[in-house]
């Protein structure tokens, strides 16, 4: 039985390297027949084109690169509806002073409350010694007079009752018993941090853009 072809040549088997090995001299220019007299970058003495078809071929590469990441990054992005509601404008002019609004956003509860100048009074004598986590009221608010929260507890992601609790206009989070002043900053209870304050801006007296 023929299992394999070996072939011979002389005296011991070579397995197929007896082929020659094949020979372009022929096609060579006589200058580059002896390759050890040559350098590289000489080639056929076209430095100049070859650099340039490289260079070309590199940012045909790199177009191709960031077409492509681009495929990916545009794919993994948010649709269109997730980022429509990215951002929202609120009407905050039918809320009175110590008033309430709730709404959702981002799938979260948005609380937007009327401080009114008793609030802001009562909260501006807290000392930050008494605060678990201190804050200022310049650095929760753009204007005293309306606080913008997100209305989940820090503690395990309840909703907060507003205009409750053992703070005046504060917030109470009935679940495990935290309790927040009017400013949304935690005073009482297992929560470790003040309500998240949103990125928002206002627009007008009236309108705020949230997000």
């Amino acid at each position: 039985m023929l299992w394999n072809q070996v072939r011979y040549k002389d005296t011991f088997p070579r397995f197929h390297r007896d082929l020659d090995f094949p020979n372009f001299d022929a096609y060579r220019k006589d200058e580059f027949i002896d390759v050890t007299k040559t350098s590289w970058g000489q080639g056929d003495k076209k430095g100049g084109i070859s650099y340039f078809i490289s260079f070309i071929g590199l940012i045909g590469t790199m177009y191709g690169a960031k077409s492509h990441i681009t495929h990916y990054m545009t794919y993994m992005s948010a649709a269109a509806d997730v980022r429509a509601m990215a951002s929202i404008e609120v009407d905050i002019s039918k809320v009175a002073p110590g008033g309430f609004m709730s709404l959702k956003w981002r799938g979260k509860p948005l609380f937007i409350k009327n401080r009114t100048q008793v609030d802001i009074d009562n909260e501006s004598k807290t000392p930050m010694s008494a605060l678990k986590d201190p804050q200022t009221e310049e650095q929760r608010t753009i204007k005293p007079e309306w606080l913008i929260v997100i209305g989940i507890c820090t503690h395990l992601g309840c909703v907060p009752i507003p205009n409750s609790g053992d703070w005046p206009g504060g917030f109470y989070c009935p679940c495990h018993g935290s309790h927040y002043d009017n400013i949304g900053r935690a005073r009482k209870g297992p929560a470790p941090t003040n309500l998240e304050v949103p990125p928002y801006k206002f627009l007008t007296d009236t309108t705020v853009l949230v997000g």
